[in-house]
C-alpha cells in the first residue's frame, strides 16, 4: 500500500529532543521555542512569532485579539477545515461563509464585498495546498471596509504571493505542524503578528493572560495576571522537535515540488478522461503541500477511492463543506452562491505525497488513478 502520508524525519529530531531534556526545561517559551520563533520572524518576516500547541489555538489566539463580541461577522471559505470557523465562534462570532474560486479553490475575492455588513470584524483567507490567495484584492477590500485579515496559511509554510512568504501579508497569521503538513511537529502552530497594534497583546494572552515574559526582561516591575488568556504553549519537546524540521524546510519543500511536478506532467494525459489537476496563478509560488484531482461529473468518488485502496493507493477526498454542516448551518450563514464549493468538494480526490515518495510510485499512482477512473464512470 502506497500510504497517503508519512512523517519526514530529518534525523536531527531525537538528538534535539534530547539536548532539551538535559537542558532541564521541558515546559515551553525555551531555547527551542525561542529558535523556532525566530526562525519563522526571519524567514516569513513577520513583526512576531509566537509557537502555539496547534494551528487551531493560534486561530484561537487571533480571535481573542481581534476582540470579537457575539453577532460579529467572519467572512471565510466554506471549503476549509473545521478550526478555521471555530476559532471564532467560540468568541460568539458567526462565520459567513462564501463561495471559492474554480480554479486555486480559495476564497473567491470577487464575491467578499457583497457579503460584508456593519458587523463584519475580518476577513480569513484559506491558502488551500499552500497556493496564495489574491491577497493585494483581498487586503484591499480590508482596508477600504476597514477590517482585519487572518491569513489561515495552515498548508502554506515557505510558500509566497508576488514573493511575500505567506502568513506576512495579512494583520495576523496562523501556521500548522501537524503531522500531515510539509513541517512537523506532531501538533503544532504558531501565531504570527504583522500588525504592531497587537504585538504586546498577542504575548500576554499566549502567556496565560499574564505578563509573565515581560516580568523575566525586566519590562514589568510584578509578574501577574493582566488579561485574558489561555495555555496556548508547546512543550520544548514539541519545540525541538520542530527546530529539527525547520533546519531542514528548504531542502523538503524542495524535494516535495519535484513529487508535485512529476504529478503535475503526468496528470496531464488524464485530461482526455475529464480529470483536472491544480491551477497555480502567476501570482503564486506554492510549496507542494498537496496534489489533487477534480474527477469529472459523471464519475463516482467514493467509487473511485474505493478502486484505488484496492490498488494499494491510498487516496482520500478533502473537506466536507461547513456551510452545509449541522455545525455550520447552526453558528454561520451563507454570504453568496456555492455552486463552485457544492461542485468541487464532491469530486476532489488528494494523492499520497510526502517527502521518501519514489518517482515509480508516483508513475504507479497514476497509472491507477487512469484505470480507476475508466472504471468507474
Amino acid at each position: 500500500m502506497i500510504a497517503f502520508n508519512r512523517p519526514h524525519l530529518t534525523g536531527r529530531e531525537f538528538g534535539y529532543i534530547s539536548e532539551a531534556v538535559s537542558i532541564g526545561q521541558l515546559a515551553g517559551n525555551g531555547q527551542f521555542t525561542r529558535r523556532c520563533q525566530t526562525w519563522l520572524e526571519t524567514e516569513i518576516g513577520c513583526a512576531r512569532a509566537l509557537l502555539t500547541h496547534s494551528c487551531t489555538g493560534a486561530l484561537e489566539m487571533a480571535a481573542l485579539l481581534l476582540d470579537l463580541q457575539p453577532g460579529d461577522e467572519i467572512i471565510m471559505p466554506s471549503f476549509t477545515f473545521v478550526s478555521t470557523a471555530n476559532a471564532f465562534v467560540l468568541r460568539g462570532a458567526r462565520p459567513v461563509f462564501v463561495d471559492i474560486r474554480p480554479d486555486t479553490l480559495n476564497l473567491d475575492e470577487t464575491l467578499i464585498e457583497a457579503a460584508i455588513t456593519p458587523r463584519t470584524r475580518a476577513i480569513v483567507p484559506v491558502h488551500y495546498g499552500g497556493v496564495a490567495c489574491d491577497m493585494d484584492r483581498i487586503m484591499d477590500i480590508a482596508q477600504r471596509h476597514g477590517l482585519f485579515v487572518v491569513e489561515d496559511a495552515a498548508q502554506g509554510v515557505l510558500a509566497k504571493y508576488r514573493n511575500r512568504p505567506l502568513g506576512a501579508i495579512g494583520h495576523l497569521a496562523a501556521l500548522s505542524f501537524h503531522e500531515t503538513k510539509n513541517v512537523v511537529a506532531g501538533e503544532g502552530g504558531a501565531l504570527l503578528v504583522n500588525d504592531s497594534r497587537f504585538t504586546e497583546r498577542a504575548e500576554i494572552i499566549w502567556e496565560k493572560g499574564t505578563n509573565r515574559s515581560q516580568f523575566l526582561r525586566g519590562d514589568a516591575s510584578r509578574y501577574t495576571w493582566v488579561d485574558v488568556g489561555s495555555s496556548f504553549l508547546p512543550g520544548e519537546l514539541t519545540a525541538a522537535f520542530l527546530w529539527a524540521q525547520l533546519e531542514a524546510a528548504a531542502d523538503s519543500t524542495s524535494r516535495r515540488l519535484e513529487l508535485w511536478n512529476q504529478y503535475a506532467v503526468g496528470c496531464q494525459a488524464l485530461s482526455a478522461l475529464g480529470i483536472r489537476g491544480p491551477v497555480i496563478p502567476d501570482y503564486a509560488n506554492h510549496n507542494a503541500h498537496l496534489f489533487y484531482l477534480l474527477l469529472p461529473a459523471e464519475s463516482s468518488r467514493s467509487a473511485v477511492l474505493e478502486d484505488l485502496n484496492r490498488r494499494g493507493i491510498n487516496s482520500i477526498f478533502h473537506y466536507v463543506p461547513l456551510h452545509d454542516s449541522t455545525a455550520g448551518r447552526r453558528h454561520g450563514r451563507i454570504g453568496s452562491r456555492m455552486d463552485v464549493t457544492e461542485d468541487l468538494s464532491r469530486r476532489l480526490i488528494r494523492l499520497p505525497l510526502w517527502v521518501g515518495l519514489d518517482r515509480s510510485q508516483v508513475e504507479f499512482v497514476i497509472d491507477g488513478v487512469a484505470k480507476s477512473v475508466t472504471q468507474c464512470t
